[in-house]
């Protein structure tokens, strides 16, 4: 396997990045002195047991949602819900004819794969329709639906709740860039026109039987030491930086993220001062931000927790 034994000789790069804009009220406090070894000698179990297999660096192997906007979508509170629960409505007949072979064009090659019809990616991309709420229609206005209400229709005293589905319009074959094992690739994707929105909405069409599933992480690698916590999914992944999100006590002091950089694995997590009080059980999700001192490019982005790959989520 490719440089990944070289791990298990060479020293890794542990950094210590600055918590996101918004998370604490300042610069976030400085690990704790037993917390920063602690996580560097986790990293680096977790990166000698990772052990893909060949397809991670010959196949398809995604690592981002099947659904991919295609730009600024210029999100309304409305239609940011509607797309994060996936409500579609189609204003057109969805293609069933499945196309030729696509390409996938990775930065060490391309790779030819079978696709699915429009109409199959629609089946996967429309979630069920939103529910009622607030007089808003499931479907479009009627034409003629000019008629004032009613002295007997209900009258809404709550603010309107986000309910509408998303109008598809259009449809064609295209690509979107997706974040996958062997770095930032050009996949063949179905691409939806919507009404609502600023910007398709992309939904991959590399039929499944030509994607390839993303490995757990190692299974004994224990429970994480006090002081650290586990990377839960990235947000973006830059040339220089990863945004990613990590799971917290409620009551617990602002993260600090940790990264451990090496030549093929980049291993995430946080360290937090535990809450020394009374406190409810609850797990609150906290976006952070490290820099990297070279650039991602095809290596694992591994969560110091679990061992296993990070995947980008990218919700609404």
């Amino acid at each position: 396997m490719r440089r990944s034994i070289a791990l298990l000789g060479l020293p890794l790069l542990v950094l210590s990045g600055c918590a996101a804009p918004g998370v604490g009220s300042g610069a976030p406090p400085p690990a704790a002195p037993d917390q920063r070894p602690a996580f560097t000698q986790r990293a680096d179990e977790v990166a000698a047991r990772w052990r893909p297999g060949p397809q991670w660096r010959d196949g398809y192997v995604p690592l981002q949602d099947a659904t991919v906007l295609g730009g600024d979508p210029g999100f309304t509170e409305e239609t940011r819900a509607a797309f994060a629960a996936g409500w579609y409505r189609d204003q057109i007949a969805m293609p069933t004819a499945v196309p030729p072979q696509g390409s996938i064009r990775f930065p060490d090659g391309v790779l030819r794969v079978p696709l699915v019809s429009a109409a199959d990616a629609y089946a996967q991309l429309d979630r069920g329709d939103p529910p009622p709420c607030d007089g808003r229609p499931r479907g479009p206005e009627p034409a003629d639906a000019t008629a004032a209400p009613g002295p007997d229709d209900p009258v809404s005293t709550t603010a309107p709740t986000p309910c509408i589905p998303l109008t598809v319009t259009s449809v064609r074959l295209g690509s979107a860039p997706v974040w996958t094992s062997r770095g930032r690739a050009d996949v063949p994707a179905w691409l939806f026109t919507v009404a609502e929105l600023a910007a398709p909405v992309a939904r991959l069409a590399v039929a499944p039987r030509a994607v390839g599933t993303v490995p757990g992480g190692a299974a004994d690698t224990g429970p994480l030491p006090a002081g650290l916590v586990a990377a839960q999914e990235l947000r973006t992944v830059a040339a220089d930086r990863l945004d990613y999100l990590v799971g917290v006590g409620v009551c617990d002091g602002a993260p600090t993220p940790l990264v451990r950089e090496g030549p093929d694995v980049v291993v995430v997590g946080a360290a937090v001062v535990p809450a020394t009080g009374p406190c409810t059980m609850q797990l609150a999700m906290k976006p952070v931000s490290v820099p990297l001192t070279a650039p991602l490019g095809d290596r694992t982005v591994l969560d110091v927790g679990s061992g296993a790959p990070l995947i980008v989520r990218t919700g609404g």
